[in-house]
């Protein structure tokens, strides 16, 4: 029997802590390991012996600094997770293992708005497709990462504005989607997701504090503090599409008036274009002419640069984070609206905090989301479960 502060119960949580830091990072040298989680060198190199002879993780020769070194990653055969995101006219669906590989990725068009059941029974048929196509065996799906555009009610898990998805009033995500594949499901926000995502692959690799801006039919925030996301007590943390920027402004779906949706979202920038350019019209399409010089979606880019720059100064005089990600097909538009919103930033936040921001364009594009809901199941699944099927019950008794 394990007792608390004896040798067995030590090796465990060393055991735990070398596991949990390479499944955070996706692999790992074993100096990494040792700095990540404090443990010496020699109780390090012990620990991932006895991980690799159990088949919880893989050793790779690698070079680090240019000496050779040990990669550490868990083991393809350890099992695989899933990431489901739904847009407002999309569902993408991504199969990783937990060595943070992607092993197969698809999208195709959903009207999300329509109907809660329609959109879970076609991400059932996408991912056991998905998993049918990798050859790996459903026993070894771990956990689902789920994705939806609007915010999640913490205590009741459902989704906290029925203006947003008017189809979905009443339905828990969670539990409608892991009662068909029959597995945990872990559910957040499409911001979140996408802060999550650049934060593990993306742009905000090697950064403790960023906010992840998402422009599409709405306008949102995933903020990350300390490494961790940040959601607040009710869930709804980085609504920053409701900051009011002019009280007499548009009336917004909120129900308040002026917000920053109201000027940056493309259900309210795309009807200043359609007189010129069509009713057509999409924001993927006006980032594509503004680059080609087009002068009314120049103008239009700039302008919802400016504002979301004007947002952007908010969180820095709040929050102060070290930079901020651009999502969304306007993230394309580059230094198009890229300045405009260090602009805003420079004129409206307190000098010293914009002077440390960056801003920078997502590296993920479309995929933020997705591969965010992966990185969701990586951070919330625990490490028991994969020590209890690959180790003995008996351990050794070095830390």
């Amino acid at each position: 029997m394990e007792t608390p502060g004896s040798q067995t119960s030590l090796h465990r949580a060393n055991l735990e802590r070398v596991v949990r830091a390479v499944r955070m990072a996706g692999s790992l040298t074993q100096a990494e390991i040792a700095r990540s989680t404090g443990l010496s060198a020699a109780t390090v190199s012990n620990i991932v012996r006895e991980l690799k002879d159990g088949g919880t993780v893989e050793v790779t020769p690698t070079s680090a600094g240019g000496r050779r070194a040990r990669s550490v990653s868990l083991s393809g055969d350890a099992g695989i997770v899933i990431g489901v995101d739904f847009g407002h006219t999309h569902l993408r669906v991504a199969v990783g293992n937990l060595a943070h590989q992607v092993l197969a990725e698809e999208s195709e068009p959903l009207d999300v708005d329509a109907s809660s059941a329609q959109g879970f029974g076609r991400a059932e048929q996408l991912v056991n497709r998905l998993i049918s196509a990798t050859g790996i065996g459903p026993d070894k799906v771990i956990g689902v990462g789920l994705g939806v555009p609007g915010p999640i009610d913490v205590e009741s898990g459902t989704l906290g504005s029925t203006s947003i998805l008017p189809g979905w009033t009443g339905i828990n995500p969670s539990e409608e989607l892991s009662g068909r594949l029959g597995v945990p499901v872990y559910v957040d926000n499409d911001a979140n997701l996408g802060a999550l995502g650049e934060l593990v692959w993306g742009s905000g690799r090697g950064v403790r504090d960023l906010a992840y801006i998402k422009v599409a039919s709405g306008v949102g925030a995933g903020l990350v503090i300390d490494g961790q996301i940040y959601r607040g007590p009710g869930g709804t943390a980085g609504e920053i599409g409701h900051i009011t920027l002019d009280e007499s402004g548009p009336v917004c779906r909120c129900g308040n008036r002026g917000c920053l949706e109201t000027f940056a979202a493309a259900r309210y920038v795309l009807p200043l274009l359609q007189s010129s350019h069509g009713v057509d019209l999409t924001m993927e399409r006006v980032v594509q002419l503004a680059r080609e010089g087009d002068p009314g979606c120049r103008r239009v880019v700039a302008d919802v640069g400016r504002h979301i720059g004007s947002g952007v100064a908010n969180l820095c005089n709040l929050l102060n984070p070290s930079r901020v990600v651009l999502g969304g097909d306007l993230a394309e538009a580059g230094e198009l609206v890229l300045g405009p919103i260090r602009e805003s930033v420079s004129r409206y936040a307190i000098p010293s905090a914009a002077r440390q921001l960056s801003v920078a364009p997502g590296a993920l594009g479309g995929r933020a989301e997705v591969l965010g809901a992966l990185a969701l199941v990586l951070s919330e699944m625990g490490d028991s479960t994969l020590l209890d099927s690959a180790l003995p019950t008996s351990a050794p008794a070095f830390t």
